[in-house]
């Protein structure tokens, strides 16, 4: 009887302890999926500004143009998370799905997918085609989005 009390006591603080842990992954950095209108109010409202780029938001980000059913895409989910979380509060990540939002692709010229937008605060955005690697994403992110910052 005395052993099952020991067992029950660690067993309650491991799980107070991965409770504790998973509360202090809330607020991380997340990939946030738009559409159209989202797209228009927190990116660029093409509708609007036809003759210039003027991005909406205050933060740069990164725009994922991604398939459910495209390999590559799926590469590069995880990776996005995880750059979410590790620039969580400096750049935000997007991703549309260019089967849902066929304006938004069509706008944009996405022929080949994943399609990755880097849109900084001041400037015009640049766009990378194919499931790039990690490193390469932070460099465009540290190089192009966060430089003059």
């Amino acid at each position: 009887m005395k052993h099952l009390r020991y067992l029950f006591a660690i067993s309650l603080m491991l799980m107070s302890f991965n409770c504790s842990n998973a509360q202090s992954d809330k607020g991380k950095g997340e990939v946030i999926v738009m559409d159209k209108a989202e797209f228009l109010a927190k990116i660029y409202n093409y509708e609007k500004n036809k003759e210039e780029w003027v991005y909406e938001g205050d933060k740069p980000c990164i725009v994922d143009f991604y398939a459910d059913w495209c390999g590559p895409c799926k590469r590069v989910a995880p990776i996005m998370k995880e750059l979410a979380a590790q620039y969580n509060g400096d750049v935000l990540f997007y991703k549309i799905d260019v089967d849902n939002e066929k304006e938004l692709a069509s706008v944009f010229g996405i022929t080949s997918i994943p399609t990755i937008l880097f849109v900084p605060v001041k400037g015009k955005p640049q766009a990378a085609l194919g499931a790039l690697p990690k490193e390469t994403l932070v460099e465009q992110i540290e190089k192009f989005l966060l430089a003059n910052k």
